[in-house]
């Protein structure tokens, strides 16, 4: 169950505090985390599309250069402006129990493009029901004033009902999950891939 009292963050994004309880438990968990975004990367790298990291990194005309992947080291906003960096980040948080954040965000930038009012009611109760209701699927960690002025907003949504709650997040991934990131083996393999000096996962 998630906590739902305001001003506690929830168990996943707090899952990468955890290891500072004992020595024993950050090795472990650092272990798991490590195996948990090789072998998720693993998979992309094992992929045979034109999405997989790996084409893109074998394929001179397609494959982040070393200033492209250098850069993402610049902003969060400049990371995820970049397909592939977007995707690296999107399988770092997935290692740490943490992906509800960037699929929230990214969820509320398509819901900026709705053209009609019909698609932003239709959009809007889809983003309430997967991550803004107590026990969503998603459920991200929100204030009680921000959530509950999004459901007020329901009855009537508009392109900036989501606003507030987007920027919350944002800032917990800048603050938290991109500095992380940055210092990460996963990001320093690829800045090696991206230089051509080494491969992400030896087979």
């Amino acid at each position: 169950m998630r906590e739902s009292p305001a001003g506690l963050i929830s168990s996943q994004n707090m899952a990468f505090t955890d290891c500072m309880k004992t020595t024993d438990m950050c090795t472990e968990k650092k272990g798991i985390k490590r195996r948990n975004w090789r072998n998720r990367i693993g998979f992309l790298l094992k992929t045979n599309s034109s999405q997989s990291i790996l084409h893109i990194m074998k394929n001179r005309s397609y494959r982040p250069t070393a200033d492209d992947v250098s850069q993402w080291a610049q902003s969060l906003d400049t990371l995820l402006s970049h397909k592939y960096g977007k995707t690296a980040f999107c399988i770092f948080l997935k290692s740490e129990f943490c992906e509800e954040n960037i699929e929230f965000w990214t969820a509320c930038e398509d819901y900026k493009t709705q053209t009609s009012q019909k698609e932003l009611v239709s959009k809007a109760h889809s983003i309430y029901e997967q991550f803004i209701k107590s026990e969503a699927p998603k459920e991200i960690n929100l204030d009680y004033h921000t959530r509950n002025a999004i459901t007020q907003s329901l009855a009537e949504p508009t392109v900036t009902c989501f606003l507030a709650a987007q920027r919350k997040v944002y800032s917990l991934m800048e603050n938290n999950s991109y500095p992380r990131f940055i210092h990460s083996d996963l990001y320093r393999e690829l800045c090696e891939a991206a230089r051509g000096e080494g491969k992400l996962i030896k087979s």
